[in-house]
């Protein structure tokens, strides 16, 4: 609103005493001040409303009026309950800074001029805002001439002082405001969303972003309304709107299950429980324009999401190593844009299962778009990294050829933000944005580790399928060709099976995994375990509970020495001919012989399934 609107409501009691020439000033907030030095809480463009509490001398104006000019307020309205009038110093202070000055009626609270001035400038705001996302849905519709919701973010921060973020199901950030809004929690301080990154936009730190999209998850998942309110540990307050996509598939599902896994979310730095349904309505429409955006990256995947199915199904069909190296060759610019040279490969797979109730379609899908972000650097911004992951789906289950730059070829060849520098990480030293966080959880020389790939979604994800769901993830070790990619994908679901016998929501196993005796154990059927144990070990425990003569202990420590004797007794600060007296009564209860190889097994295998 400009400032020559004040004179034009009559109910304000404001007479202006100076400034005629700068009254088409534009009016931005309002602020209410006696202090001596306002200067902290002004940032430009307020009007400011005072008692005159300040003033003790003549003297005193001049070094108030000089603190308002240098903040760029637009005009200074003085009120006549303190002093009577308005100080004729007052007057000239504010002429030579060229200051726009009211006088403030006795009888007109501070109160009713803030209420008026809050409500013209956000209705104004938001009418000027809501043009202008209405023409940037044209644009962005119509093909990409709109920038990306990065525009619309800023829009949010410039026009309503609203710092916001678009976020994945997992807490990565699809989108970032470029610029800073001047309230909301981006005032919070270090270590909130005060701290600020490219461009002076404040940042929402990673632990802030997996709270915010578990609890957006858990919010979907009960089927309350959006907006979602959340406090952050640091106090600041947060709304969440969910992104919905309009196309296909996981995105655009009837089962929640499957839909609330895949949805982005609008996180805004403020708190909307109070607000109106014009502004609520306006931030809808932004949710609507930036789906969009999630449509056309969903389009733009189909083709390396069907080029990676037809890979796989040679893969599974037991094809000759030579069609599928050369199907991956003619697929190569497509899923690995930017990889030089062939790649050595790992294999990722990913299954989500519900539990209870009608089961959803299929879980291939969603397992797919769950895959594909989970496998993407969390520090990676925007929704270009996933973009080039390639992963097809079958029945229930996602699998990722997940391409590693060949050990000749160094970390240079893995493309900037494709799989190999988002996936497996980039150790060519750039500890830049994100490149820290890759290196640490996929470092090149292993490749990809799989409890580091759930490190960062494990938070979000347990508390999107919380209560009737689990994803579960197996990892293949490395190989160097296309003729190893059958065995690795056996690895994976081998791996991924060692993965679903633990508890958890959200769980994944290695491929280093697969080779000790820890993979045979889940396996075995319960009551088989139960009957196993209980035949080696009761006797030990009733004597045990009868003698206190620790026999259980004396066993676990005498495998775990390797049946050494004297090793034994050191550990347990025993005698050894007290040792030979426990282990002697061992083999007496369970009419087993600790000196033969195949009886320390059984013992040390019962002890592992007790």
């Amino acid at each position: 609103m400009r400032l020559r609107a004040l004179l034009e409501t009559d109910a304000l009691g404001l007479r202006l005493l100076g400034g005629e020439e700068e009254l088409d000033r534009t009016v931005r907030g309002v602020m209410t001040t006696d202090l001596r030095d306002p200067s902290r809480y002004l940032s430009g463009g307020e009007l400011v409303l005072t008692g005159l509490a300040w003033r003790r001398e003549p003297e005193d104006s001049e070094r108030f009026v000089r603190i308002l000019a240098d903040a760029q307020v637009a005009g200074l309205a003085a009120g006549e309950a303190e002093l009577g009038s308005v100080p004729e110093d007052l007057v000239l202070a504010c002429a030579r800074h060229r200051l726009p000055l009211f006088s403030v009626v006795e009888d007109v609270a501070f109160a009713s001029i803030t209420e008026y001035v809050v409500r013209r400038v956000s209705g104004e705001r938001a009418g000027d805002l809501a043009a202008v996302v209405d023409r940037h849905r044209r644009l962005m519709t119509s093909g990409p001439a709109g920038g990306g919701p990065e525009v619309v973010l800023d829009l949010l921060a410039s026009d309503l002082d609203l710092p916001a973020w678009v976020l994945s199901a997992t807490g990565r950030r699809i989108a970032v405001p470029t610029v800073a809004a001047s309230g909301g929690p981006a005032a919070a301080g270090p270590g909130g969303a005060g701290a600020v990154g490219s461009g002076g936009a404040p940042e929402l730190p990673a632990a802030v972003r997996a709270r915010l999209a578990g609890e957006h998850l858990a919010a979907q998942r009960s089927g309350r309304r959006g907006p979602h309110r959340v406090t952050a540990a640091d106090g600041a307050t947060y709304s969440l709107f969910p992104i919905r996509s309009s196309g296909q598939g996981p995105a655009g599902s009837g089962d929640v299950r499957e839909t609330v896994l895949s949805d982005w979310l609008l996180v805004v730095g403020a708190d909307a429980g109070d607000w109106p349904e014009e502004r609520l309505d306006l931030l809808h429409g932004v949710t609507q324009l930036i789906a969009v955006e999630r449509d056309r990256r969903d389009a733009a995947r189909t083709v390396r999401r069907r080029l990676a199915q037809e890979v796989l199904e040679l893969v599974q069909s037991g094809a000759p190593p030579a069609e599928v190296a050369a199907r991956l060759r003619v697929a190569a610019p497509v899923l690995l844009p930017g990889l030089g040279t062939a790649p050595h490969w790992q294999v990722v797979v990913a299954r989500v299962e519900w539990e209870g109730g009608a089961p959803p379609a299929p879980g291939g899908p969603v397992a797919q778009s769950l895959l594909e972000e989970v496998l993407v650097d969390p520090e990676a911004t925007g929704p270009e990294p996933s973009d080039r992951i390639a992963v097809a789906h079958t029945g229930d289950e996602a699998v990722a050829l997940v391409p590693l730059p060949a050990p000749a070829d160094g970390p240079a060849a893995a493309p900037a933000g494709g799989p190999a520098s988002g996936a497996v990480g980039d150790t060519g030293g750039d500890t830049g944005a994100g490149g820290g966080a890759a290196e640490r959880a996929y470092g090149f020389e292993a490749g990809i580790h799989a409890d580091a790939l759930l490190a960062a979604v494990r938070e979000p994800l347990s508390r999107g399928l919380d209560g009737d769901g689990r994803l579960t993830l197996g990892v293949s070790a490395t190989v160097q060709s296309a003729e190893g990619l059958r065995g690795a994908l056996e690895e994976a679901r081998h791996a991924r099976r060692v993965a679903a016998a633990r508890p958890g929501r959200v769980c994944a196993a290695g491929h280093q995994e697969l080779a000790s005796h820890v993979l045979l154990l889940p396996f075995v059927p319960d009551d088989v375990r139960r009957a196993f144990t209980a035949r080696l070990l009761d006797p030990l425990h009733d004597y045990d509970r009868r003698h206190r003569a620790e026999l259980i202990p004396t066993l676990e420590a005498f495998l775990d020495c390797d049946g050494s004797w004297t090793r034994c007794a050191a550990r347990l600060h025993l005698h050894v001919n007290t040792l030979r007296y426990r282990v002697g009564r061992i083999e007496q209860l369970t009419g087993r012989d600790l000196a033969r190889l195949e009886d320390k097994v059984d013992f040390f295998l019962a002890l592992r399934m007790s």
